[in-house]
């Protein structure tokens, strides 16, 4: 409902626009009053008023979440229905925020708000994930499902207009606000909306005892539970169908993915397996419905064909290897079989070492010099440099077997290779550039570890057949690119070489640093400062030592996110620099000034903390 035009910036000129209101005027013609028995309607600021007395109005989506926010003004008027189009993108843990701000609306002001959301992939990072409502003084009396593969979810209720009349009559404040309001609802004028010549199209039922009847009948002063998904549930869900979207959208035949039997790689696979859990049960239920249609479509199969499981469709699309070399384990090999099996994958498992050894063959023919492990009696460029072409040759194979893959199984079109490096990791740094995390999309680029633990976790107990994905999740991580140590290696990882003994700091850590340094806007100083209190179970030279490691990380690695796949946006402190931190790729990586004021106060600190243990001390 346009009523008022909205300031904002051109897309074409960059400028901002004014905020041009409309004049009030009237709807006159004969169809329209044929219709709907009204020969006017004024029109007022955001407003519309009926003539059986019932009031609309609307707010748009930003306006919910502001200090004034429209919802509040029209109540004031006497507005009875608000109405919300919405565009709000997915982000973990929003849901409950969207909730609170129209249930807090509605039990202060007293109302109906008619919340709408957009569903699916805009074509680019995030994912808009419907979840319609509405609210009745502050109880949700209807809701959509937050995530569904299918376009479109209509949800109604019956509610008496009755009953806000009365809740807002029984709040005296409310009344004495309402009457000091400054009316602004126009009455008829000289500009007016003709209907004269055109026609009007209502695809909806007239009303009759039995349509009546078969309408759902939601009490105002009862309402629902609210359905709010858990996180574990929603890193799976939100992925899961933009996916969808991408992948039906792209003309694309499937995915292409490395798996390596890690958490990372795990956790895309298992996404792709819930999208075609999602996608099989809304095909069976509508055979004939748009989304079985496009699952044929995706599949190569023909019409009435729908999967008979998951696992049938999974087997379509997704394309699984495991590329080994020597320095991999058997037991995240014997994990990456037993999940493929799970999800239903076409999977295989290759060993990538002929062509290492090729490659380094020809650095050695060329120099005269041959690299070696630190392990092995080599420098810490060396070790670094024959970890990485392990990392690229895996990127160049994947890009190889998607292309070549639905040729060898006599099949058409091209495979999406999926890339699988977290938020944690791209925030740090801690990738090869150009290796797997290279891709054409990536489903958990902006999810946290600690969360896709827990969504594997989640996954493995909700869905049958999936127990390996426990396992996986409480294995240490480890990128295996380094000889193992039968003398260090751990049965849980397999591996001698950690993750996070690489990184110096914890995914926890991550997690940490991510939040303050985006969301809170945090520089070396400032992060120091909030940690001190945050681990105020720590030293502050060691909170110091932290901070300092991950700043000249972050700074010495920032240029690694101009060429990240694209990822779903999931996390506020996404690093994605293409869209969600902006902030530049050349820093002074020894931070001088910061790191020096840093360096005060830890020497302050110091002070404090040794005249504390002395005074303890002292009265032990």
């Amino acid at each position: 409902m346009g009523i008022t035009g909205r300031g904002g910036i051109s897309p074409l000129t960059g400028r901002r626009r004014r905020a041009v209101g409309w004049r009030p005027f009237c709807c006159r013609g004969s169809l329209f009053f044929t219709e709907y028995h009204q020969r006017s309607a004024p029109f007022g600021l955001h407003h519309l008023q009926c003539s059986d007395s019932a009031t609309l109005g609307c707010e748009s989506c930003e306006e919910l979440w502001t200090p004034q926010s429209t919802h509040i003004s029209l109540s004031l008027r006497g507005v009875e229905i608000l109405s919300n189009g919405s565009g709000s993108h997915h982000e973990l843990r929003k849901l409950q925020t969207r909730m609170e701000l129209m249930i807090n609306a509605t039990r202060k002001c007293g109302g109906v708000y008619l919340y709408a959301n957009q569903r699916g992939c805009d074509g680019g990072r995030t994912y808009y994930d419907g979840c319609a409502m509405i609210v009745v003084n502050g109880r949700i009396v209807a809701q959509a499902r937050q995530f569904d593969v299918r376009e479109v979810e209509v949800v109604c209720a019956t509610v008496d207009l009755e009953d806000v009349r009365s809740y807002r009559a029984s709040n005296p404040a409310f009344g004495i606000q309402a009457a000091r309001s400054a009316s602004e609802e126009g009455g008829t004028s000289a500009w007016a909306l003709s209907l004269e010549g055109v026609t009007l199209t209502n695809d909806c039922q007239k009303w009759s005892p039995e349509v009546e009847r078969q309408r759902p009948k939601v009490m105002t002063e009862g309402g629902l539970e609210l359905r709010v998904p858990t996180p574990e549930e929603e890193c799976c869900l939100g992925p899961a169908c933009w996916m969808w979207d991408f992948l039906r959208r792209s003309g694309a035949a499937g995915f292409f993915l490395p798996l390596s039997g890690g958490a990372d790689s795990s956790s895309v696979a298992a996404i792709v397996a819930v999208m075609c859990t999602l996608v099989t049960k809304a095909s069976r239920e509508d055979p004939d419905g748009d989304v079985a249609k496009e699952c044929r479509r995706v599949c190569r199969k023909d019409d009435p064909w729908v999967p008979s499981s998951p696992q049938e469709m999974a087997n379509c699309i997704l394309h699984t290897t495991f590329m080994g070399t020597e320095n991999s384990s058997e037991v995240t090999l014997s994990r990456a079989k037993r999940l493929g099996e799970a999800v239903g994958s076409y999977h295989q498992s290759i060993k990538i070492d002929l062509v290492v050894e090729a490659i380094l063959k020809v650095f050695q023919i060329t120099t005269g010099r041959v690299p070696k492990f630190s392990s092995r009696g080599g420098t810490t460029a060396e070790d670094l440099a024959l970890q990485n072409i392990q990392a690229r040759i895996r990127m160049v194979m994947a890009y190889l077997f998607a292309q070549l893959l639905p040729w060898v199984r006599g099949r058409s079109g091209f495979l999406l290779v999926l890339g699988s490096a977290n938020v944690d990791e791209g925030l740090r740094g801690y990738m090869t550039k150009y290796d797997c995390s290279s891709a054409d999309i990536n489903p958990i680029g902006g999810i946290s570890k600690q969360d896709l633990k827990r969504m594997l976790i989640h996954i493995s107990s909700e869905y049958p057949g999936f127990g390996v994905l426990a396992e996986i999740a409480n294995a240490p991580p480890t990128a295996e690119l380094r000889p193992i140590d039968s003398a260090a290696a751990t049965a849980e990882a397999g591996h001698s070489q950690t993750d996070e003994e690489d990184m110096g700091m914890t995914y926890e850590e991550l997690g940490y640093f991510g939040r303050l340094r985006k969301i809170s806007r945090c520089g070396p100083v400032s992060m120091f400062n909030k940690l001190l209190i945050m681990w105020s179970h720590l030293p502050s030279s060691e909170v110091a030592a932290k901070v300092k490691r991950f700043f000249y990380y972050y700074s010495v690695n920032r240029h690694k996110m101009t060429t990240i796949t694209p990822s779903y946006h999931a996390e506020a402190y996404s690093p994605d620099d293409n869209r969600f931190d902006l902030r530049q790729f050349l820093y002074n990586t020894r931070w001088t000034r910061q790191f020096a004021v840093i360096d005060e106060m830890v020497a302050r600190n110091v002070e404090v903390e040794d005249t504390a243990v002395l005074d303890k001390d002292k009265n032990d």
